[in-house]
């Protein structure tokens, strides 16, 4: 009988990175079902406020997850952070406070995500540059427009990839084009062809090194006999 552990989701620790840290932070609140006391917040209430049992539990409850998530917070922010953050009563002004320093204008986020698509737009395969490099950067930079919140279909990467090969690749490249839908073709997949063409172009690049320096070795044979 095999015996399964369960391992929990590592907290997201506070890099400066700010929107890669607010998705990765609010999807693990999310998955605790603690995102509502973040983005709603709990409402306090007056010290006279006449409450049932149902709501007074309610409210315990409420104010216990938000305890629980300040807890997640103090232990992924750095202390440095934390010092200048005034207001630190409930997991929403501390993830409030964190957004206005940290996201920046909407101006600022505009600037860089232009950066982003022209360095996009931009990339093309260079000479010696592997398959699995060029995916691997072309791929980091998608996921860092997407993270400024610009929707970036896989197509669109598929396309850029296709049309920014090396000449090398134009056969491969042409019968992707002429055969499938790219619409409906995955980058894995498109990776593992491509993969596939560079290995048989080198494996023939070393076929013929080999026929070459035989033939050449043989030429040189009546020569050495003289």
């Amino acid at each position: 009988m095999t015996t399964e552990y369960f391992v929990p989701a590592a907290i997201p620790r506070f890099d400066g990175h700010y929107n890669h840290w607010s998705m990765l932070m609010e999807n693990f609140l999310r998955s605790k079902e603690y995102w509502p006391v973040v983005s709603i917040g709990v409402q306090e209430l007056a010290a006279d406020t006449a409450l049932s049992e149902a709501q007074k539990a309610e409210l315990d409850s409420l104010r216990l997850k938000d305890l629980k998530v300040k807890n997640y917070l103090f232990q992924v922010i750095d202390s440095s952070i934390l010092k200048i953050i005034l207001c630190k009563d409930t997991s929403k002004q501390i993830w409030d406070s964190m957004k206005k320093k940290y996201q920046g204008t909407t101006k600022v986020k505009q600037v860089q995500l232009q950066a982003l698509r022209d360095e996009f737009e931009a990339l093309h395969m260079q000479g010696g540059e592997s398959v699995t490099e060029y995916f691997s950067k072309v791929l980091a930079i998608s996921n860092k427009i997407r993270i400024y919140g610009e929707e970036l279909k896989d197509v669109i990467i598929i396309e850029k990839i296709l049309r920014s090969m090396t000449a090398k690749f134009n056969f491969i490249v042409c019968s992707i084009e002429e055969s499938k839908d790219v619409d409906a073709f995955c980058i894995d997949e498109l990776q593992g062809s491509l993969l596939a063409h560079d290995q048989k172009i080198n494996q023939q690049d070393k076929n013929e090194v080999a026929l070459r320096a035989v033939m050449s070795s043989k030429g040189r044979d009546p020569k050495k006999d003289k």
